[in-house]
C-alpha cells in the first residue's frame, strides 16, 4: 500500500482502525500523511470507510486502535470544538432562523470574540465567495449554489488549521457542481489552507486535488497525484474505478520487467505494460483507455497495435462522439474521438482497425 505517514505530517494517521461492531473493520491499518497546505481528497465507492476517515478526524467517530495527530499533537481524546477545525457538508447545515451573517458570526461568538472583530471576519469571510451583498438573508432565500458558498464561508471564518470538506457538492447540479469544483480550488491556492475533502466522483478529485488516497474495503489501494493515478494505476480496482477502461481477456505469453506479451481470447498477440501479474500463463485484463484509442492510420503512434474491430454504435455526446465496437470477442469496447470539423463519419456495421501504442495498454491482475 502506498501509504505512509511521516514525521513533518500536518494530519497524520498510524495504525487507525475502526470498528461500530467489534468484529468489522470499516478502517483497517490506515497509515496515511497530509502535509500543511495541501488538498488531500479520499475517493471510494460507498462503504469504502472514507466518510468515516473524515469523520474521526473531525472528532465526531472515536478510532478503535491507533493515534490521530494533528499539527504534531495528538486528538483522539481532543472534543470536536477545540480542535480549530472548519467543516463543510453536503446538506450546508446553516441554521434557518438565522441571517447569512449570523451564520458566519455563530462560531466566532462561541469562541468568545468580540462584535468588531466578528464583523470584520465576517465580512472577509463573504467577500471571499463573492457574497456579502447576501448578509442579511436567510438560508431560504438563497439557492442551492448561494448557500454552499456561505457554507464554505463559514468553514473559513475563524481561520481553521484544517478545512474537512465531506461531499460538499453532490447536491448541486452538474454545471455548478463544476463551477464550484473551481472556485474551492482557487481559493484553496490563494490561502493556502490545508483541506480534506470526501468525495466518490472520481472527476471531482482529479480536478481539485494534489493527491488522492483510493478507498476500498477500508484500506488506501493507491495514494498518487491524480495523473499518476490515471496514467499508473497500482492495481485492477484503481484502473477500473478511475476514470472509464476497456477490457479485454487474455494470458500472459512472456512477463520480462516492464514488458508483457499477452494474448488475447480471440488470438491475437499484444504487447502491455504488466501491473501486479506474476507470472507466465496467468489470466490478465488488458486496459485501454477509450481516448488513446484511434482508427486513423495518419493519426496512430510509432509501433501502435492494429486490430479488426466492427461498429456497433455512434453516441453523439456534443464535445466527443463515442463509437461502441466489437474488438477482440468484446461487444463493449469504447473509442471516444473529438467532436471536430470534418471528423470522418462512422456508421454501424463498418469494418474498421483500431489501434493503440503499447504503453497505453496495462496487463492488470484479473
Amino acid at each position: 500500500m502506498a501509504a505512509e505517514t511521516r514525521n513533518d505530517a500536518f494530519v497524520a494517521f498510524e495504525r487507525v482502525q475502526k470498528s461500530y461492531d467489534g468484529v468489522t473493520l470499516v478502517v483497517k491499518d490506515l497509515n496515511l500523511s497530509i502535509g500543511k497546505g495541501e488538498f488531500l481528497t479520499m475517493l471510494g465507492p460507498s462503504g469504502s470507510g472514507k466518510t468515516t476517515c473524515l469523520m474521526m478526524l473531525a472528532g465526531f467517530e472515536t478510532a478503535t486502535n491507533g493515534e490521530i495527530r494533528l499539527d504534531g499533537q495528538p486528538i483522539n481524546q481532543v472534543p470536536p470544538h477545540k480542535r480549530g477545525i472548519g467543516m463543510v457538508f453536503q446538506n450546508y447545515a446553516l441554521f434557518p432562523h438565522m441571517t447569512v451573517g449570523e451564520n458566519l458570526a455563530f462560531p466566532l461568538e462561541v469562541r468568545g470574540m468580540g462584535k468588531s472583530d466578528r464583523d470584520d471576519k465576517v465580512k472577509r469571510a463573504l467577500d471571499m465567495v463573492q457574497m456579502f451583498s447576501f448578509i442579511n438573508r436567510r438560508p431560504a432565500q438563497l439557492s442551492g449554489g448561494q448557500q454552499q458558498r456561505i457554507a464554505l464561508a463559514r468553514a473559513l471564518v475563524f481561520d481553521p488549521k484544517l478545512v474537512l470538506m465531506d461531499e460538499p457538492l453532490g447536491a448541486l447540479d452538474k454545471q455548478l457542481r463544476e463551477h464550484m469544483q473551481f472556485e474551492i480550488k482557487h481559493l484553496h491556492e490563494r490561502l493556502g489552507i490545508t483541506v480534506v475533502y470526501v468525495t466518490h466522483d472520481q472527476g471531482e478529485a482529479l480536478t481539485m486535488s494534489d493527491r488522492v488516497a483510493v478507498f476500498n474495503d477500508g484500506r488506501i489501494q493507491q495514494l498518487a497525484t491524480p495523473s499518476d493515478l490515471y496514467e499508473r494505476p497500482e492495481n485492477s480496482f484503481v484502473a477500473q474505478f478511475i476514470g472509464e477502461n476497456n477490457k479485454l481477456p487474455g494470458t500472459i505469453e512472456e512477463l520480462s520487467g516492464d514488458k508483457a506479451l499477452v494474448r488475447l481470447q480471440t488470438g491475437e498477440l499484444i504487447d502491455a505494460t504488466p501491473v501486479n501479474v506474476k507470472q507466465k500463463g496467468a489470466a490478465t485484463l488488458v486496459s485501454i483507455r477509450p481516448e488513446r484509442v484511434e482508427f486513423k492510420p495518419e493519426m496512430m503512434p510509432p509501433g501502435a497495435h492494429m486490430i479488426d474491430a466492427e461498429v456497433l454504435e455512434i453516441i453523439y455526446m456534443g464535445d466527443i462522439l463515442r463509437a461502441v465496437l466489437r474488438v477482440a470477442g468484446s461487444d463493449e469496447f469504447v473509442m471516444k474521438m473529438r467532436n471536430t470539423l470534418g471528423q470522418t463519419k462512422l456508421v454501424p456495421g463498418q469494418k474498421i482497425k483500431v489501434g493503440w501504442h503499447p504503453q497505453d495498454a496495462r496487463a492488470l491482475d484479473p
